[in-house]
């Protein structure tokens, strides 16, 4: 047997910490480890009784839930492939992706049901209550019998920590189809295989410091492999106390739990991080006399260790390091953390590796790099000088994906002639093998002078100016044009005025160009009423505003 397995790691960590708390729901339940496997348990024999065979497919469709969590863990154990569905994703991709994968089980929130067409999925035999595994529809009305009956033998009968295990996997066996929402609008399987999480799950293991009994919050969308992998699969090896939190993170929120909870690793995507610096900070180092103060050496220490303390205790209080992954942070942010010697990293994946292809310790890290590649992973640059001309970034190795379920020519295409994944991003390398990103690859601009522009650098300039919330940057005609959404919130406070906001964005769109070379001058500033849609992880659909 090989020293790490999913089957090894689970039967291990259930087995260690069978009194201890596993689960929480944020104001709701608590989960003991032994409690999961009761419930996993009675999922298998309803499973068994269903005729499920090793490899068929299972769809979860909910947000994060201690029953979400045990779902997956259902699938997984017993050798069934699990089909997360984002909960954001539409009526039509949602069943697109049910009938695609062959699912023969839903198990679904309650508040999600009315997405799903059982009449249209020839696959699918029945639909389940994720809140309580209770029968909501199937093909076969004696289906609900069957899963009362699963619940029940584990009531009457005891489940002991020796007789439970996770069954094996073969290292190339698809666990998991992890269907993508991209800025590019379309949704593929991506097929990852049991080495692809076991290696994720070992590096961090092996690179960031949890340990059994640490609590963490599991508050990324469990349906993308960032938040599966690192708030729940990697925690979970290790006998960590999770607790879940369903409703979407605003800054507000995020004080709460965080200071309820006290995490020992906080997992984040940009745009959460931007929205604490952009409402908690901003509006204190931009007045008059702040500015002023920062700018005497000895009083400067003390504000900055003051607001450094503050964004701490925000999340909490008690954590080694918060890790930003998903999308790029914008550099003043990035900037004003390591001034204030803030405990943050910058890791850098996709969903085709499972996620990780990059990570390093907050302490370690270069700036304004996306982490060193990881040890199980390589890399190279798809240009003549990888060092300092950009280029693809391509990558092989034990996280890559098998390809995209029922997909040769998507599959054939994300790979060079020679086996290299391409990840679409741009970017360079050093000689530690750290990374720096540009940006998407589809996204770049090219310049009436034939330079190359890359829209999230001008973006990120545009987005910390006052009253911007959000910004595309798009070209038409030869020149540039930033769309703008104005941070309305912030405009009420104010009391500023329509008129008033066509004057800022001026200023503002005149600042930035003082800023920038001549090649990436914005010509003007169009502002949107609306906020732009985005993927769930709060990526903007490019697509739609380009």
């Amino acid at each position: 047997m090989r020293d790490h397995t999913l089957a090894k790691l689970y039967t291990d960590s259930f087995q260690k910490n069978w009194e201890n708390l596993a689960f929480t729901d944020y104001e709701g339940s608590d989960f003991k480890y032994k409690e999961v496997a009761k419930t996993i348990k009675s999922l298998h024999l309803f499973y068994q009784i269903m005729g499920l065979q090793k490899g068929d497919k299972i769809v979860v469709l909910g947000r994060n839930s201690a029953n979400w969590g045990i779902t997956f863990l259902s699938a997984i154990s017993v050798g069934l492939v699990i089909v997360p569905i984002l909960p954001d994703f539409n009526n039509n991709d949602t069943n697109h992706i049910i009938n695609h994968s062959e699912a023969k089980i839903v198990i679904c929130a309650e508040s999600l049901l009315n997405k799903i067409e059982l009449d249209k999925s020839p696959n699918l035999k029945a639909i389940i209550v994720l809140e309580n595994f209770s029968f909501h529809a199937a093909k076969d009305e004696n289906i609900q019998y069957k899963l009362t009956d699963s619940f029940e033998y584990y009531t009457k009968n005891n489940v002991t920590k020796n007789s439970f295990q996770f069954e094996a996997w073969e290292k190339e066996e698809m666990c998991i189809i992890s269907y993508t929402s991209g800025t590019s609008g379309f949704t593929k399987g991506v097929m990852v295989p049991e080495r692809s999480l076991v290696s994720n799950i070992i590096y961090a293991r092996e690179h960031m410091p949890l340990k059994k009994g640490d609590k963490i919050v599991s508050f990324l969308p469990m349906a993308h492999v960032y938040g599966l992998l690192f708030e729940f699969l990697f925690p979970l090896s290790l006998g960590c106390h999770i607790t879940f939190l369903s409703k979407i993170p605003s800054p507000a929120i995020i004080t709460k739990v965080f200071g309820t909870v006290k995490p020992h690793l906080v997992l984040s995507v940009p745009l959460v991080i931007e929205k604490i610096y952009k409402k908690r900070l901003l509006p204190t180092l931009q007045k008059p006399v702040m500015k002023v103060l920062l700018a005497t050496p000895i009083i400067s220490n003390i504000i900055l260790k003051k607001i450094k303390a503050k964004l701490v205790d925000t999340f909490g209080g008690r954590f080694f390091e918060i890790v930003i992954g998903g999308a790029p942070l914008s550099a003043d942010v990035e900037k004003f953390f390591k001034r204030i010697g803030f405990p943050f990293t910058i890791g850098y994946g996709m969903t085709e590796c499972g996620p990780l292809i990059s990570y390093e310790a907050w302490d370690k890290i270069m700036p304004s790099s996306a982490g060193k590649l990881v040890d199980r992973m390589e890399v190279r640059i798809d240009s003549e000088d990888p060092f300092n001309v950009v280029g693809e970034i391509q990558v092989k190795g034990e996280n890559v994906m098998l390809g995209y379920f029922k997909n040769e020519k998507d599959t054939k295409e994300s790979f060079t002639g020679d086996g290299w994944l391409k990840t679409g991003d741009l970017g360079i390398i050093d000689k530690n093998n750290f990374i720096y990103i540009r940006g998407r690859s589809k996204n770049m601009l090219l310049s009436g002078s034939g330079q190359n522009i890359y829209p999230e650098e001008v973006e990120a300039k545009i987005s910390n100016q006052p009253f911007v919330a959000e910004c595309v940057v798009t070209s038409r005609n030869g020149k540039l044009v930033a769309l703008v959404y104005p941070d309305f919130e912030t405009m009420k406070l104010g009391k500023v005025t329509e008129t008033d906001l066509l004057e800022i964005m001026e200023k503002n769109r005149k600042k930035v160009n003082s800023e920038l070379p001549k090649y990436e001058q914005i010509s003007s500033i169009e502002l949107v009423k609306e906020e732009f849609e985005k993927t769930p992880k709060k990526n903007i659909k490019r697509f739609k505003y380009v």
